[in-house]
């Protein structure tokens, strides 16, 4: 039997007139990665505020590690918020161990504890730095380890990919996929497809404040037809009526004569059909690719083009 370790039911936040969540609901079990995916000004940091009990619902109900409340439990939580901040002066090691027994880490085991990870995380040598010293990608390292120092069983992560290079990228999905073996659950935000789509067991995807969709890769690609590119310099016209065929839109890419096509199906429909009717027709093709739905095809098709413009390449920044 599997355990709820957030659910949120029916949950609505009102500014004014202006509904920043409308009626939201999911659930979210031990031991899960979910990726919490919406363009900006779609309600998720809204609602992240609301799971922490930062700002209450205008109504619905929100239980995190069974309390009604985040903050009686909130020493079992680790939140990285999107907007960072560290105490500049104070040094990495001490920032790490200060927020560990904040959250109930004894003195000389949370000292030990932010050690341990800034060594592990490549910034021993740092450990006396003050945080104004450190780079942007150092300082984001050490604040996301003061949000794991003291073991949380649930971890809210807003945005955790900023500022690290791609080596450190890595390192941090390697850290998120260890903190799932290990039993924990973790929520995050991204603009970042493919560590959305790498890292997550399922998706929960929000625009204007609502629940546009619930569920794994699997089922997100269940519900949009592959993509399909021929080319050729052919006339197409007998292909708009074959079976399960929707749209045909020319694309960029292809040299010379030829012409690229991108060819919208019908969910469930079979590429193999189209291929078969371009050979009856007898439409000559050097080109006939088709693909499954990425997770970021189908955030732009849930979340809208202001969703695309949004979606960011992953940084390049050094840390």
């Amino acid at each position: 039997m599997t355990e709820k370790v957030l659910s949120l039911d029916n949950v609505v936040k009102r500014f004014g007139g202006f509904a920043a969540v409308d009626d939201l609901s999911f659930s979210v079990e031990r031991g899960e990665i979910l990726g919490f995916l919406g363009p900006n000004g779609a309600g998720k940091t809204t609602t992240l505020r609301m799971i922490l009990d930062i700002i209450p619902p205008t109504s619905g109900a929100i239980s995190v590690l069974g309390s009604s409340s985040a903050i009686p439990v909130r020493h079992r939580i680790g939140y990285l918020p999107e907007e960072r901040g560290l105490y500049r002066k104070m040094r990495a090691a001490d920032t790490i161990a200060y927020f560990a027994k904040l959250r109930g880490v004894p003195g000389r085991a949370a000292r030990k504890k932010a050690n341990d990870l800034l060594e592990r995380f490549g910034l021993k040598d740092f450990a006396r730095s003050k945080n104004e010293a450190l780079s942007k990608g150092m300082a984001q390292k050490v604040q996301l380890l003061s949000t794991i120092a003291h073991e949380p069983e649930l971890l809210i992560l807003d945005e955790p990919f900023s500022g690290l290079d791609p080596l450190n990228q890595a390192t941090l999905e390697d850290l998120i996929r260890e903190l799932k073996r290990e039993g924990r659950t973790i929520i995050f935000s991204t603009h970042v497809m493919q560590h959305a789509e790498r890292l997550c067991d399922r998706f929960l995807i929000i625009a204007k404040g609502k629940k546009r969709f619930d569920g794994d890769i699997k089922e997100a690609r269940a519900s949009f037809p592959p993509r399909l590119i021929i080319r050729t310099t052919d006339n197409i016209d007998r292909l708009r009526h074959a079976p399960g065929v929707k749209r045909i839109t020319p694309i960029d890419g292809a040299a010379g004569a030829e012409t690229d096509y991108e060819i919208g199906l019908a969910p469930g429909a079979d590429p193999q059909v189209v291929l078969k009717a371009a050979f009856e027709a007898g439409i000559r093709l050097s080109r006939f690719e088709h693909a499954s739905a990425t997770l970021h095809d189908i955030f732009v098709a849930l979340a809208g083009d202001k969703g695309a413009a949004e979606l960011e390449a992953p940084s390049e920044e050094a840390a």
